[in-house]
């Protein structure tokens, strides 16, 4: 399972670097699907999640804030960087009464391993079939892209993110979200 694991993480990782390489990023969105529209209903889903609740759905959250990323893969760089730094904020998003939602299209186990790993306290979503993200316009081939949506209490959307940077990205979201909630 590891040697599988550590395959498919490589053969990821050099996938998305020769995506960058030939500069395909910018031209890529558009092959994801079209986005939601701000400030409508964000689309409604049922996810498998590795939490031990079964199926979490959006409306899960209804009065709450949402953080909704989608990110290509557990264990990668770049995906691993960006879970940690929401998982260092995650005190200041439930000050904030915002939950924040993971989905890419690993399976739960994995999402289990990679949360176990990296001491994540927050709902990893298994998109497998790539429906949810497509929904969202965050889906290439077979993987979902670095996509982060804000969905406010009432189930609006309110921000997207794209082009996410992990390092810095939490921050931005935190940024935003105290925006937001003070308009």
């Amino acid at each position: 399972m590891t040697s599988r694991r550590h395959f498919n993480t490589i053969f990821f990782a050099i996938c998305l670097a020769l995506i960058t390489w030939f500069n395909f990023i910018p031209n890529v969105w558009a092959l994801g699907g079209k986005l939601p529209e701000l400030y409508q209903p964000a689309p409604e889903f049922t996810l498998p999640t590795n939490t031990g609740d079964g199926e979490i759905s959006l409306s899960d959250y209804r009065g709450e804030w949402v953080v909704l990323y989608f990110y290509p893969k557990d264990f990668t760089s770049g995906c691993t960087i960006e879970a940690r730094r929401f998982q260092q904020d995650l005190p200041k998003y439930i000050s904030r009464n915002a939950q924040i939602l993971g989905v890419s299209a690993d399976d739960i186990d994995s999402h289990a391993e990679f949360c176990d790993s990296e001491g994540l306290k927050f709902p990893l979503l298994a998109d497998t079939d790539g429906s949810v993200s497509k929904t969202y316009g965050s889906w290439l081939n077979f993987f979902s892209m670095r996509h982060s949506f804000i969905i406010d209490p009432d189930g609006i959307l309110q921000e997207i993110f794209l082009g996410v940077r992990p390092p810095i990205h939490s921050q931005e979201v935190l940024a935003r979200l105290d925006e937001l909630q003070q308009s």
